[in-house]
């Protein structure tokens, strides 16, 4: 199902404010600090002249030339070698990965090298430098284009893991992850990159890491997701209020490190929790959220916490990747199941 949500009504646009989708905001905050920063540069395959698969890009190069937007070959552990080795000589690489199902050459120069590298030069060394990657189902892409294993890299201590959610977190966030003197994976679910707009400042601002915000309020159920989840997390949240049930709708935004205050507080308000993600069930980053709550809120608990996922299978094909995702339907169930115990 194709979610297409305005985040702000496009009649009531303001004075310093655009309208963008998720893709347009992440290249506007790209833009924002190549303008800034002459050390920020952008690689990675077909960034430049093309625009990248998503068009994310578009015109950067064009805008800042080849030195600054550099079209590199088909090699990820090459393009995430060279952006570690660019980091630690003063500038600031973005690095994009076409799909996350991709970053998997990578993998062991983000573990071995990238995440250790201020812990092993004892602070000499920093890597400020950011890792673009498109993620998640919903967008009937073929095999291996669809992953999300997220849980992989908040295994990684010294790399931070964010996924916005809509545009203005979109564009705050990746500034904030720019501007960050440590590694950040920035996760981008392709799910939402079109289907939702939302209002966003011209200006440069930024969007704290390591902070989930509360998206809507309620006093019967804590509800935990991230990037396109989110979404489905509202509409379920929508329909148990017709049910007279008041869910507490968070968006952690942060993965690692996860804000366990908001995982904590609105536990302790509700006494029941449902977390929702589209990755697999097992190993999946929802099992960390429920040791957050067992290890801060145990007591205030009054049901067993309930888990909404993708299910342990690679992602199918597109004839079945519906059947693959968490849906509205299968959250409000949980929803149900958790009130009624």
């Amino acid at each position: 199902m194709t979610i297409d949500i305005e985040m702000q009504s496009l009649s009531k646009k303001r004075t310093g404010y655009k309208i963008l989708t998720m893709v347009q905001a992440i290249n506007d905050g790209m833009k924002t600090m190549l303008e800034e920063d002459d050390t920020t540069i952008i690689m990675g395959e077909d960034v430049g002249k093309n625009g990248g698969v998503f068009r994310a890009t578009e015109g950067l190069q064009e805008q800042f030339g080849e030195e600054r937007v550099v079209d590199t070959p088909l090699a990820e552990s090459g393009i995430v070698g060279t952006a570690l080795g660019l980091a630690v000589n003063g500038f600031k690489p973005i690095v994009e990965i076409q799909f996350m199902g991709f970053i998997y050459p990578a993998y062991n120069q983000i573990m071995t090298h990238v995440s250790r590298i201020r812990m092993k030069t004892m602070g000499r060394f920093n890597a400020p430098m950011v890792i673009r990657a498109p993620y998640g189902a919903g967008i009937r892409a073929p095999e291996i284009h669809s992953d999300s294993v997220e849980a992989i890299f908040t295994h990684m201590p010294g790399l931070k893991v964010v996924c916005p959610s809509n545009p203005y977190d979109a564009k705050g966030m990746l500034i904030s992850a720019i501007q960050d003197p440590d590694p950040v994976l920035f996760m981008e679910p392709m799910r939402i990159y079109r289907s939702m707009r939302g209002e966003v400042p011209d200006e440069k601002y930024s969007v704290e890491l390591g902070k989930g915000v509360r998206v809507q309020e309620g006093g019967d159920m804590s509800i935990f997701a991230w990037g396109a989840m989110v979404s489905i997390a509202e509409i379920a949240a929508e329909q148990a209020k017709q049910k007279g049930i008041q869910c507490d709708v968070i968006d952690l935004r942060t993965l690692y490190p996860l804000d366990r205050q908001i995982i904590a507080a609105s536990v302790q308000k509700t006494g029941r929790a449902v977390v929702v993600h589209e990755a697999h069930s097992t190993g999946g980053l929802g099992n960390d959220i429920v040791s957050t709550i067992n290890d801060t809120s145990f007591l205030y608990l009054r049901a067993p916490i309930e888990r909404v996922t993708g299910f342990d299978v690679p992602v199918p094909h597109f004839a079945l990747e519906e059947h693959y995702l968490p849906t509205p339907k299968r959250v409000l169930e949980a929803i149900l199941k958790a009130v009624q115990f």
